[in-house]
């Protein structure tokens, strides 16, 4: 079994760091993890979050608390050291994009030749509009729009050829809201580009983890089915933040790939 999509930012750049990730998963009786940081981590990406920080003083707030704490220097060479040790299970490393179609150019530079295993490309904001902060955040919003243009992005970000795949597809529906429209175009849409540039799509318990009250567990059954039609490789993963969260729900959601 495969965790395809686990944060390593809140601790040191240490192999003992590592190790703790490492042996939750053997204890989870996993074969294989997949690290990644966050790029807003980066001081290097800091550019991508400009019209972001305009849009929302609490992103702007959020941004300055969080984000720029390393160099992508700093995280190429925990790469390196951790590629010359031995762990009982495969460790891939990768990095986890916030995906700005205006920055495409600039996504290539920095990650182009650094040596990834993986690229993992998501949609955060939408329009500049952090979706998935807080739910009253979307109070007065038009929920048919920034559905029609958040899956618009995820288009866009599948045809970039920057990604190896997609992160948490359907995140868009973490507190429950609900275009008054059918999803089954983006849904095919989505798939058709996802097959084409031979990207995978990360069935993530995270949301669910987050907000059980409003998300489901991985992506809506239907948008799972077409994905499946269109036979785009699916991941599970945890999208844990911590050692303890590593795994997560992992079996279920292998469950639910497998029974759509």
């Amino acid at each position: 079994m495969v965790d395809g999509h686990i944060h390593i930012e809140r601790g040191p750049y240490t192999l003992e760091w590592i190790d703790q990730f490492v042996n939750k998963a053997v204890e989870m009786e996993l074969d294989e993890i997949r690290l990644l940081e966050h790029n807003f981590i980066f001081e290097e990406f800091a550019p991508m979050y400009d019209s972001v920080r305009r849009y929302s003083e609490y992103v702007d707030a959020w941004f300055r608390r969080s984000a720029g704490k390393h160099r992508l220097a700093d995280y190429l060479e925990l790469i390196h050291q951790a590629r010359n040790r031995e762990f009982p299970i495969k460790v891939k490393f990768g990095l986890e994009v916030c995906y700005f179609k205006e920055f495409e150019g600039f996504i290539s530079e920095l990650t182009k030749g650094n040596g990834f295993d993986f690229l993992l490309g998501s949609v955060h904001f939408v329009d500049d509009f952090a979706f998935d902060h807080k739910a009253e955040h979307w109070a007065g919003l038009d929920v048919d729009r920034i559905y029609h243009r958040y899956f618009e992005d995820s288009v866009s970000l599948a045809k970039s050829g920057l990604f190896d795949g997609i992160g948490h597809p359907d995140a868009i529906k973490l507190f429950g809201h609900k275009p008054s429209y059918p999803l089954t175009d983006c849904y095919e849409s989505l798939a058709r580009e996802l097959s084409k540039s031979n990207m995978y799509a990360d069935q993530n318990s995270g949301a669910y983890r987050r907000c059980p009250e409003t998300a489901s567990l991985g992506m809506a059954e239907e948008l799972l089915g077409i994905l499946k039609k269109h036979r785009v490789q699916i991941i599970p993963s945890s999208d844990a933040h911590c050692p303890e969260d590593v795994g997560y729900k992992i079996k279920e959601l292998n469950s639910l790939i497998f029974a759509s």
